[in-house]
């Protein structure tokens, strides 16, 4: 499932699970804290049925006959889910509920990782990961997606980041090079949309989250920080300010028009870049056949997407999924070392090969990397360092109630300034905290 590319619609499940109460700790009947331990039968996993799943499904084959081979007596009943958000909401909240209808192992958006860890659905690996050989290959700060209050709930499977794509023939006309800064973003912004008033300079959404928090993280702002063990709002901080004032600054008659442009989401920014009526536009590395189906095939190139600081890559939020054992789970250390099979380079490599889906372990982007041009401005982010949206199962209820895109959409109708919007905001979050 391209949760990366659909990251609301993985909070929009988590979401639905809580408002729902269907997932919120209490409310589940959770395992005991320790998984059963069969090391025979039948071992069962659940993996999102993706756009084009019959190349998925023929890597997972693989590893599943390789696993089957050097595990006597055990077999792998793979099983498809729908990505419906809707109909993954009632398969968990049974797997929840009822510890006899769970798997052993779950494929899941990282972004629903704190409502499920809130349910009592996931077991804690972090002393099985300590021991796996791959771990120290993992990219740190994805493994920290699947980290919470110090405990590791999932396997990082894979990520996506997003990048700058740009429109190579629009910027040569235009004598200008790719942007490595964000000054330079603004003027390239500009001088396309005065050259070509039918195209916006830059697309940006008043409802494009993921496009907006690279902005802010570059300023040094968040949306929320620790304090002790509670998250509290941060969105209304200087830095915070500055970021947004940088992303929301970008909106206006000379790049990217409000009354066009305030109700854009990530979806319909990529339609944009695509149909060539934007010269620029922060996608995802998913985000590649859709844009080659298009009216800019070939006449497009990806960089990173810069910061403030001249060379600089702003952080990009790090989405995917992860690889979770479930506490109800019958065969714990079985789930564990099918998990580890599925996330080894071997098979990291094969399901990029299959899917598209960029690696998490730091060796295998590189070596993809170097057999693909295209995914260097991704590796290369990655690289940079990434961020995440705060671990906790209030975020599900932010995201829902829109509080991000509402901020934005205040500021670029002239609604509010960026200190009104922003403290609304961060009211709004710190009560979604405080109610959890």
């Amino acid at each position: 499932m391209r949760l990366i590319g659909r990251t609301a619609a993985a909070v929009v499940l988590a979401a639905g699970c809580l408002a729902a109460t269907a997932c919120a700790p209490g409310t589940a009947s959770p395992a005991s804290d320790k998984a059963a331990d069969d090391r025979t039968g039948t071992l069962q996993v659940w993996l999102y049925n993706e756009a084009g799943n019959a190349a998925k499904e023929a890597v997972v084959a693989k590893a599943v006959t390789e696993f089957q081979g050097s595990h006597q007596g055990v077999t792998v009943n793979v099983s498809y889910i729908d990505t419906d958000a809707s109909a993954r909401a009632a398969k968990m909240k049974g797997a929840f509920n009822d510890p006899n209808s769970a798997p052993d192992l779950v494929e899941f958006g990282n972004t629903d990782l704190p409502g499920y860890v809130a349910a009592g659905g996931l077991a804690d690996i972090t002393a099985d990961l300590d021991k796996w050989q791959d771990k120290g290959d993992l990219d740190p700060a994805i493994a920290k997606t699947a980290v919470v209050d110090g405990k590791t709930y999932g396997l990082p499977w894979w990520v996506g980041v997003r990048a700058l794509y740009y429109r190579t023939d629009l910027f040569t006309e235009a004598g200008l090079t790719p942007p490595t800064s964000y000054a330079e973003l603004v003027a390239a912004n500009q001088k396309i949309r005065a050259a070509h008033p039918d195209t916006f300079g830059i697309a940006v959404g008043g409802k494009y989250t993921f496009a907006a928090l690279p902005f802010v993280w570059d300023a040094g702002g968040d949306i929320a920080t620790k304090d002790g063990s509670k998250f509290k709002a941060a969105i209304d901080s200087p830095a915070s300010q500055a970021g947004i004032k940088r992303y929301t600054d970008l909106f206006g008659a000379d790049g990217c028009p409000a009354q066009q442009c305030a109700d854009l989401t990530g979806g319909k920014t990529v339609d944009l870049f695509a149909a060539g009526k934007s010269a620029m536009a922060v996608l995802l590395n998913s985000n590649r056949s859709k844009v080659d189906a298009g009216a800019v095939k070939g006449k497009y190139g990806v960089v990173p997407l810069p910061g403030e600081k001249p060379g600089s890559i702003a952080p990009a939020f790090a989405g995917g999924n992860n690889l979770g054992v479930m506490k109800a789970a019958k065969h714990r250390t079985l789930a564990v070392e099918f998990a580890e099979l599925l996330a080894s380079p071997t098979y990291q490599e094969q399901m990029y090969d299959a899917m598209g889906n960029l690696p998490t372990l730091k060796s295998v982007s590189g070596k993809v990397a170097a057999k693909d041009a295209f995914l260097k401005p991704f590796t290369d982010t990655i690289a940079a360092g990434t961020r995440f949206v705060p671990l906790d199962q209030a975020w599900a209820q932010i995201d829902a109630q829109s509080v991000i895109p509402t901020m934005l959409q205040q500021v670029v109708t002239g609604k509010a300034d960026v200190a009104k919007a922003s403290a609304d905001a961060a009211a709004q979050i710190s009560s979604a905290f405080a109610a959890h």
